[in-house]
């Protein structure tokens, strides 16, 4: 790395007008430290420069090793591998002990990792009685979230965040009993018996049993569709500091335990905003209604009469990788379920937009949530289920970026600044004056 106290190339000149002095700032990784601007100020009782970025546009809050995406060239790696070959060849666990531990594993430490996630996905019976406890309309995220921060409560050990060891037996335990609170969350809505994990398989086809078992002794469900689920769970592992990983991390930030953080993350992920935009795919899709109603379609969409859902995202600048892949397990799954006539909708309306100077002009290009919605809809998940899906899948990545961040001494609390706009300096009238 450039030592960038050493050379005065790698730094910013900024000269305030107001004063006519000028300031060097240091330029590290294509950052400055906000701290610095602090220096720039008109007198010294007066406040220093700080910078105004709603949403975090162009801000970086942390270092991270976790996950590399280049928005412009359609660029996803987990710790350095691209998401096309971990989709193809590995798994949900494996990845998962990639993003937390930072390399793949050994065969045995697999096995060992494979073994811890398995033992843990039972929860207390008296989780089962809290969710039972919701309203039978209770929204699946809702009981979700709920659930997450109540195991804080089961296991009040996960406190002591500064002990690796304590650590990794919360990031397994919430891992391993994710997709359960996930699957009861499903059966509560639909007035089904919770199903208990059964061991013997997988984590993705557990998963499927505990959804959708009736009265047989086993579930068995079909290789293609456990296999499709697993991608898409790998393909929601993580995702560089989005809304919710944010979420986690401010949270996190005050060192409260892991449960806490990741149903803040499962807070943030409720949001239509981050975890809606499939469900607005199906219902533009059903809208549209067949392929020869596109055309009409895209003019309503250059006219601003209509929103293409599905298609750009504020990172990704071309094709997302992840939404390619989709594409594919949408084809896999379909050969098991049947077609759904919304995926010839979603094809032509894809072809058609990506050959149309006015989408290619501005960069818009499917995501990860235009096929998305498909598959959910086909394992017949209703849409209200979608975010849960996502919530099993990302919480290996939401665990990484708080294991990362309880490690990094250049971490502190969350307390951004603000620029008030409200009254200063008023006089106050007691009620009795106000109101005679």
């Amino acid at each position: 790395m450039t030592d960038v106290a050493a050379n005065s190339t790698d730094s910013l000149t900024v000269r305030d007008n107001r004063t006519g002095q000028e300031y060097d700032i240091p330029i590290t990784d294509g950052t400055i430290n906000a701290k610095d601007l602090g220096q720039i100020r008109t007198g010294d009782d007066q406040p220093g420069l700080a910078t105004y970025d709603p949403g975090f546009v162009n801000t970086a809050s942390c270092r991270s090793a976790v996950t590399y995406i280049d928005g412009d060239k359609g660029i996803l790696e987990y710790r350095g591998y691209p998401i096309e070959q971990l989709a193809e060849k590995s798994s949900f666990l494996e990845v998962a002990y990639l993003l937390i531990h930072g390399a793949l594993p050994t065969k045995d430490e697999m096995d060992a990792w494979v073994h811890e996630i398995t033992y843990h996905t039972f929860v207390h019976e008296n989780v089962k009685s809290f969710m039972e406890g919701f309203r039978y309309d209770a929204h699946p995220m809702g009981m979700l979230m709920a659930s997450v921060g109540a195991l804080s409560t089961f296991y009040p050990d996960a406190r002591n965040i500064k002990d690796a060891d304590n650590r990794h037996m919360q990031i397994v335990r919430m891992i391993a009993k994710m997709p359960t609170l996930g699957a009861w969350s499903f059966r509560h809505a639909q007035g089904k018996p919770f199903i208990y994990p059964d061991n013997d398989l997988s984590y993705t086809a557990n998963f499927l049993s505990m959804l959708f078992k009736m009265s047989e002794k086993k579930y068995g469900a079909d290789e293609r569709l456990v296999k499709a689920l697993d991608v898409l769970f790998i393909l929601h592992a993580d995702h560089e500091q989005n809304c919710s990983t944010n979420a986690v991390r401010s949270v996190g930030s005050s060192e409260v335990d892991p449960y806490s953080a990741v149903a803040a993350g499962v807070a943030a992920l409720y949001g239509p905003l981050h975890g809606g935009a499939n469900e607005a795919v199906l219902r533009m899709l059903r809208r549209i209604g067949s392929t020869s109603e596109i055309p009409a379609f895209i003019e309503g969409v250059k006219n601003g009469n209509e929103k293409l859902m599905g298609f750009g995202h504020r990172v990704y600048k071309n094709y997302d990788p992840r939404a390619k892949i989709i594409k594919k397990s949408a084809e896999d799954v379909f050969e098991v379920t049947g077609t759904n006539p919304l995926l010839d909708i979603a094809k032509e309306l894809e072809k058609i937009a990506l050959e149309d100077d006015y989408f290619v002009q501005r960069k818009l290009y499917p995501n990860v949530d235009f096929y998305s919605g498909l598959i959910y809809e086909a394992f017949q998940f209703p849409p209200e289920m979608f975010t849960v899906l996502f919530a099993i899948g990302r919480t290996p990545g939401w665990l990484a970026q708080w294991l990362e961040l309880v490690q990094d001494k250049e971490q502190k609390i969350a307390r951004p600044k603000q620029i008030y706009t409200g009254d200063r300096q008023l006089t106050f009238v007691p009620a009795s004056e106000r109101w005679a």
